[in-house]
């Protein structure tokens, strides 16, 4: 069975929410995610995805989670997988890992 392609997105914005003041910037998640995401996952196919919620966007879908951001007073970064929210604010690798077992990707046991 071939392996989906799974979208990692961070929706954040250049200055770090007020509740979020000690954490890293939205960016930095970013970066510091597909990193993490690329050595426990090694040789596995992602897309990973950068989205700031004050930069227009043509993609409705992301539009609408931007929307949902907003509305909802979320503490960002965001991040979503595959359109379902799996962190904001101090995102935890252990839950993005988990959600990403469930499409199927399986983790470098490091051996």
């Amino acid at each position: 069975m071939e392996q989906k392609v799974v979208e990692i997105a961070v929706f954040g914005a250049e200055q770090v929410c007020a509740s979020c003041v000690n954490l890293p910037s939205s960016k930095d998640t970013y970066e510091w995610l597909e990193s993490a995401v690329k050595r426990k996952f090694p040789n596995q196919p992602f897309i990973f995805t950068y989205i700031d919620l004050f930069e227009p966007i043509d993609v409705e879908e992301k539009k609408q989670m931007i929307k949902k951001i907003v509305e909802e007073d979320l503490f960002y970064p965001v991040v979503v997988i595959e359109g379902k929210i799996v962190g904001e604010g101090n995102i935890r690798l252990k839950n993005v890992v988990a959600e990403l077992k469930s499409y199927g990707y399986k983790e470098d046991s490091g051996e």
